[in-house]
């Protein structure tokens, strides 16, 4: 691969990882919720369980897509109708305090399952391989699929690192819930432009 399609991929995986969807908002939350050392295991399902789905995707399931169109959308809305339900959940979520005995922030297979369910993973995923992988080559697969390995880490450990930072803001019970309900709006107003889409 010519090093500007190198950069360009590299900035494409940046983008879409750091920018707002249902991973970060996630992340976000947890980190307001558990703390950043709770949240590991979450955010390295997340960065593991993506880069195994890119690789996946180019190595085989984009063929399954092309042939069977409908359930990619099948796919799409399950991820949603999943994403609607961890939102209540986000919202309805209890001081740190409270959650410590019960409440538990994804664990690390959880997030590498979410991935597979995750909208805006997918059409990254899609995008990424059709862009910088069109002819699925092995190598290149794995160059794509890496890149956003690389990429992704620092992007949830920086949205992992905000919500530890609210947590001081987050001190009494009505700001908490203010939080988590306008996190939980953000995690369905991502889903907007795939259910739109469609």
């Amino acid at each position: 691969m010519e090093q500007t399609l190198l950069t360009g991929l590299v900035l494409f995986a940046l983008v879409s990882s750091i920018t707002p969807g249902p991973n970060n908002m996630m992340l976000m939350a947890s980190g307001a919720n558990f703390g950043f050392r709770r949240t590991l295991p979450h955010m390295m399902g997340v960065v593991l369980g993506f880069t195994l789905m890119v690789a996946l995707v180019g190595v085989g399931l984009m063929g399954v897509f092309q042939a069977l169109p409908w359930l990619h959308d099948v796919l799409t809305w399950a991820g949603i109708a999943y994403l609607m339900w961890l939102a209540w959940k986000i919202a309805h979520a209890a001081m740190p305090d409270a959650t410590r005995a019960s409440g538990q922030p994804l664990s690390f297979l959880q997030a590498c399952a979410f991935q597979w369910v995750n909208p805006k993973g997918w059409q990254m995923a899609l995008t990424a391989i059709t862009l910088y992988a069109p002819d699925r080559a092995l190598w290149a697969v794995l160059l794509v699929a890496g890149s956003f390995g690389v990429v992704n880490l620092p992007s949830v450990a920086a949205w992992t690192f905000l919500g530890l930072r609210l947590q001081r803001i987050l001190s009494t019970n009505r700001r908490l819930v203010i939080f988590n309900w306008s996190m939980a709006l953000l995690l369905i107003a991502s889903l907007l432009p795939v259910a739109y889409r469609m």
